[in-house]
C-alpha cells in the first residue's frame, strides 16, 4: 500500500487561508509516511512532529501526533515485508504455525490501515490551518479512537476522551449543583428517568412513529434540565440544558447515540445531586462543555445562538459568528481558500516564529489588534463588589477573548491559550462582582464563588504581555504552562498543561 499525503481531505470546518502552519511538523509527517512505506524508522519523525506542534501551541495536533507515535510500532509490524516470495513450507507444523499467527498478522495489518488513514487526515488538517477543526473535528477524533482500539490489547487503560483533545490545556471552572428541595428533585428525577428509558430503547430504523416517540422523550428530558437550571452562571444544569439542545440539533450528522450517552450521564449526575452533591464531577463538566463547543467551533454561531455563545464565554471558550450559506457557497469558499493559500505560499512573505510560520500581512494585522486589546486590559477594573467593577471586568474579558480569537486564527496557540484563560478569569471577576453587588443590595447570601485574586490576574497579564513582546520581536512563543496553571488555580480548578502528550506515554517529549 503506497502512502500519499498530498491530497487534502475535506473535513468539517472551512479552511483558514490566513492561518499559520508548522513546516517542520508537516515535513516530519511526510517523512514518517515514507519511512512506513520503506520499512524504516517511523518513530523519530513522529517525535519531531510532536515537538514542533507543541512548540507552536497546536496542542490538539500534538496529542494526535503523539497517539500516532504510540501506535507506530504496531503499524510498522503490519508493514513487514510479505513472505510471498519465500520458499514454500512443506511441513504440517509450519502450516499450523502460520494458522496460529494469522490473527496477529491480521491485527497488525488493521493497525497499519488505521495508522495510514489517521496520518493522512492529520496531514490534510494541518494544510488547512484551522486550529478549531484540529481540536474539534469528529473525523480526526474518530481516527484517534481507532488507534486507541488497536492499542488497547497492548496498553491496558490507554484511552482518549473527546474533551482531552478539544479542551487540551484549558482550565475549566467548577460547575455547581445548587441545593433544591428534596421532593422537587425526586419528582424531576422520576420524570427524567421515565423519559430516558424509551429514548435509550428507541432505534433509528426509519420509522416515523419511533422517531416521534424518541423526540418526545428527548424533549421531556430537555424540559427537566431546564427546570433544574438555576440563575448561577456556573450552574451545571444550565450547561447541560444547552448541551442537550446542541446535541439534538446535530443528531442528523452525528446520530443520536452520543445524545443518549449524554442524557444517561446526566441521569447519574441527577442521582448524585439528590444525594447531596453540590459540585458536578469535573470530568462531566469538561465533557459537557466540549460537546457544546464542538459544532460552534467548527461551523460558527448565528444570531439565534447568542445565549449559548455567552455561556461558552463564561467557561473560557469563544466562537466565530457565521453567515449562513449553502453547500455550494461553502464549496466555492473552500476552493477559493485553498487557491488563496497556494498563491500566498508562493508570493506572500512569511515570518517564522520558532516552529510556526505565519503570513507576514496577517502577522502585522494581529500585532495591531493585540495592542488595542492590551490597552483595554490595562484599564483600571474598579472597586470590588460594585456594578462598575463588573462592567469593567466584562470589558477586560472581551478584550482578552478578542486577542485569543485573533491568535487562534493566526495559529499562535500559546498566546491564544493564555489569552482565553485570562478572559475566563476576568469573566469570573465580573460575575462575582455582580453577585456581590446584588447580594449586598438585597441583604442576601454571598455569591456561590469568589473572584480570582488580583495577584493571579496581574501575573497572567504580565505573562501575556511578555509573550506578545516575544512574538512582536519575531521569536518563538514561550511555554505558557505556569501562567495558565496559576489561573486555573485562581478560578478553582488546578490544571496541568499536558497538551501535546497523553498521560499514557511519557517518552514523547
Amino acid at each position: 500500500m503506497t502512502v500519499r499525503l498530498t491530497s487534502a481531505s475535506s473535513l468539517e470546518a472551512l479552511p483558514n487561508p490566513r492561518g499559520g502552519h508548522v513546516p517542520a511538523a508537516q515535513s516530519a509527517l511526510a517523512e514518517a509516511a515514507r519511512a512506513l512505506e520503506q520499512h524504516g524508522d517511523v518513530a523519530t519523525p513522529l517525535q519531531h512532529a510532536v515537538h514542533a506542534l507543541h512548540d507552536a501551541g497546536w496542542f490538539a495536533a500534538a496529542r494526535f501526533a503523539d497517539t500516532l507515535l504510540i501506535a507506530s510500532p504496531l503499524a510498522v509490524a503490519g508493514a513487514a515485508p510479505s513472505q510471498a516470495g519465500a520458499p514454500a513450507r512443506a511441513s504440517a507444523g509450519a502450516h499450523a504455525a502460520d494458522a496460529a499467527t494469522a490473527p496477529d498478522r491480521d491485527h497488525a495489518g488493521d493497525a497499519r490501515t488505521r495508522f495510514v488513514a489517521a496520518l493522512h487526515d492529520l496531514s490534510a488538517a494541518l494544510d488547512r490551518h484551522s486550529l478549531s477543526e484540529i481540536a474539534c473535528s469528529p473525523t480526526l477524533f474518530a481516527h484517534q479512537q481507532a488507534l486507541c482500539e488497536v492499542l488497547a490489547p497492548h496498553a491496558p487503560g490507554f484511552a482518549l476522551a473527546f474533551e482531552d483533545v478539544a479542551l487540551a490545556g484549558r482550565p475549566v471552572p467548577p460547575a455547581q449543583l445548587r441545593p433544591q428541595p428534596g421532593q422537587r428533585l425526586a419528582q424531576l428525577r422520576a420524570r427524567f428517568e421515565a423519559a430516558l428509558l424509551p429514548a435509550l430503547r428507541a432505534q433509528d430504523n426509519g420509522s416515523r412513529a419511533a422517531a416521534a416517540w424518541a423526540d418526545a422523550a428527548f424533549g421531556e428530558m430537555d424540559a427537566c434540565l431546564t427546570d433544574l437550571a438555576g440563575p448561577d452562571p456556573y450552574d451545571f444544569w444550565r450547561l447541560a440544558a444547552a448541551c442537550g439542545r446542541a446535541l439534538r440539533r446535530g443528531a442528523q450528522t452525528s446520530g443520536e447515540t452520543e445524545a443518549r450517552r449524554f442524557y444517561a450521564r446526566c441521569n447519574l449526575a441527577l442521582a448524585d445531586h439528590a444525594r447531596g452533591l453540590r459540585v458536578a464531577p469535573q470530568s462531566l463538566v469538561r465533557s459537557t462543555l466540549a460537546l457544546l463547543w464542538r459544532d460552534y467551533a467548527l461551523f460558527g454561531a448565528s444570531a439565534d445562538d447568542t445565549a449559548d455563545v455567552e455561556l461558552l464565554r463564561d467557561y473560557g471558550l469563544t466562537v466565530e459568528w457565521h453567515v449562513a450559506g449553502s453547500q455550494d457557497s461553502d464549496a466555492l469558499w473552500e476552493a477559493g481558500s485553498m487557491e488563496a493559500d497556494q498563491v500566498a505560499s508562493r508570493v506572500a512573505p512569511t515570518r517564522e516564529l520558532g516552529a510556526l510560520a505565519v503570513n507576514a500581512n496577517a502577522y502585522e494585522d494581529f500585532l495591531q489588534t493585540a495592542d488595542a486589546s492590551m490597552a483595554a486590559l490595562n484599564e483600571t477594573p474598579g472597586e470590588a463588589g460594585t456594578p462598575e467593577r463588573a462592567s469593567a471586568a466584562l470589558l477586560k474579558a472581551d478584550a482578552a477573548y478578542r486577542l485569543g480569537a485573533n491568535a487562534w486564527a493566526l495559529g499562535l496557540g500559546h498566546v491564544a491559550l493564555l489569552a482565553d484563560a485570562l478572559g475566563l478569569a476576568w469573566r469570573r471577576v465580573a460575575h462575582a462582582a455582580a453577585g456581590a453587588a446584588s447580594s449586598a443590595s438585597a441583604s442576601a447570601a454571598t455569591p456561590a464563588f469568589v473572584e480570582p485574586d488580583a495577584a493571579s490576574l496581574e501575573h497572567a497579564g504580565e505573562a501575556l504581555r511578555a509573550t506578545l513582546l516575544k512574538v512582536a520581536a519575531g521569536v518563538a512563543q514561550p511555554d505558557v504552562t505556569a501562567a495558565v496553571d496559576a489561573l486555573g488555580r485562581a478560578i478553582g480548578h488546578p490544571v496541568g498543561l499536558s497538551a501535546g502528550h497523553p498521560a499514557g506515554h511519557a517518552g514523547a517529549r
